[in-house]
């Protein structure tokens, strides 16, 4: 009967180990991972790294550099794959920002005057053509057979909630979209989500336009089912990609979901060794409408675990959460809670677990000694002029931050890491989530290092241990400031 023990015990995680050499490509020759063995990275890519410079084309003002192309590409991407970065982590998936052709123009104003352009590659324009600041077709096929090469998956994310409104489809088939106006109860409003029409409630939800120049597209009309699916069966065969995250999937009917999981099951799957993944972005704290869509059969084979990230932001990283000016201590008794209840919950879902993304604030000022802000789902927007952080002192915002992916290495499921998130990178809310990556090791500080060495540490113990992948979890011990379990699969069992 096999123990292993993993402590996560700040003493001992400041013992960091030497990072191995890593192996020339032609002695890494291995399969992709199976989707519940992989470790995910998500590569935003205009803020990765820049490999050729000749694509950089910057809108310049009065866009500000945060919200500007800053020359990230797929070159980039490529020569962080040959330098051995992933490896050296222990990432064997990708995630990569949507490839499609989004427009040149800028948009903005309002309050704070702040200007964007389309760097976050959210307003696509042209589904048949890749992303011209990120480079070629060529360029992101050879991105993706160098990942295959290193035993990698790929998947990319795919904005299909809506279009730019110079696309050439809204153009031509403005039928296929739901109106901007639109009458309910006998008002008719500017169905703006968020605005004159919910974020959540259906079915404006469903409808409503993200902005006036994003408009949405309704999936009831087959036509509109037929164009998107037919794009995304394109953008997988001609790829190779294997793997799709569904960006804003509650805002799209059921119908789309459906179809989209038959034809890939019909016109792909059965010339891959594995099937497609379909991931879903469901940006909400609430299982049950998390679960609605998981089913690998019919639908998505998971999706983005928003709730548990929650319990574990709070407890592991925050300790506390502000209420009306007081602040109130958080028990890791909530995290133990609410894990018993999370396990098992999606059933063969496999949900990816996370600590950050492109759309929350940087992590690891969750987890400063006196954290940023009130409470987990804060999304830490500052005003344009207000100056922005920097790195938190000293290792103990960094040593809650092991404390936190420990969990996520530690328990079923797809662990992600947001760029940056490896070494901590400070940022609050969009855009300032999302600076420049930082590959200057020489200038990392204890506190980057130790967080870094540690999720090299877990990588490679969640490699060698199926219970962490598979396995069962039983709580041990919970008390305000501690949790212990065990992960239990045949003769192991690993405790935490």
């Amino acid at each position: 009967h096999m123990r292993v023990l993993l402590w996560l015990l700040p003493l001992l995680m400041l013992v960091s180990c030497k990072d191995d050499p890593v192996p020339p490509p032609e002695e890494q020759a291995r399969p992709q991972p199976a989707w519940k063995d992989s470790i995910l990275y998500f590569v935003f890519v205009d803020r990765f790294a820049n490999g050729d410079p000749s694509n950089d084309a910057p809108a310049g003002p009065p866009v500000l550099p945060a919200t500007d192309f800053q020359g990230g590409d797929w070159a980039g991407v490529i020569q962080k794959l040959d330098e051995g970065y992933f490896d050296e982590l222990g990432v064997n998936t990708l995630w990569l920002s949507v490839p499609l052709d989004n427009t040149s123009k800028t948009h903005g104003g309002g309050e704070e005057d702040i200007w964007y352009t389309a760097y976050h590659a959210y307003w696509p324009e042209r589904l048949d053509q890749p992303e011209e600041h990120f480079g070629t077709m060529e360029d992101f096929k050879s991105l993706v057979d160098k990942a295959h090469a290193r035993g990698m998956n790929v998947i990319i994310d795919f904005a299909m909630n809506h279009l730019y409104i110079d696309s050439p489809v809204y153009q031509e088939h403005p039928e296929w979209f739901w109106p901007l106006e639109q009458t309910y109860d006998g008002v008719t409003k500017k169905c703006l989500c968020g605005q004159a029409c919910s974020w959540d409630d259906e079915p404006e939800r469903k409808r409503c336009w993200f902005t006036e120049y994003l408009p949405d597209l309704n999936y009831t009309v087959k036509p509109a089912r037929d164009f998107m699916i037919d794009s995304i069966i394109s953008w997988v065969k001609e790829t190779g990609v294997d793997g799709l995250r569904l960006d804003a999937l509650k805002h799209v009917e059921d119908e789309f979901i459906l179809e989209l999981r038959q034809r890939l099951k019909e016109e792909i799957d059965p010339d891959r060794s594995k099937p497609v993944l379909l991931i879903g972005e469901t940006f909400s704290g609430d299982p049950e409408l998390l679960r609605y869509y998981v089913d690998p059969d019919r639908m998505l084979d998971g999706q983005f675990d928003f709730a548990l990230r929650a319990y574990i932001v709070g407890p592991v990283l925050r300790r506390t959460r502000s209420f009306e000016g007081q602040v109130f201590p958080i028990s890791m008794k909530e995290l133990e809670e609410f894990m018993r209840k999370n396990d098992n919950f999606y059933g063969d879902g496999t949900m990816s677990t996370f600590l950050g993304n492109h759309d929350l604030p940087r992590s690891i000022h969750h987890a400063e000694d006196t954290p940023r802000f009130g409470f987990e789902w804060d999304l830490g927007w500052m005003p344009k002029d207000e100056p922005r952080p920097g790195l938190p002192l000293g290792t103990s915002a960094f040593e809650r931050m092991a404390n936190g992916f420990t969990v996520l290495f530690t328990l079923p499921g797809i662990p992600l890491i947001y760029y940056g998130d490896e070494i901590g990178m400070p940022g609050v809310g969009d855009p300032d989530n999302r600076r420049m990556m930082d590959f200057n090791r020489s200038g990392y500080t204890p506190g980057q290092l130790l967080l870094r060495d540690h999720l090299i540490k877990l990588a490679k113990i969640r490699g060698e241990h199926a219970a962490l992948r598979h396995g069962q979890r039983t709580t041990l011990s919970v008390t305000d400031d501690t949790l212990a379990y065990e992960m239990k699969l045949e003769a192991e069992s690993v405790y935490v």
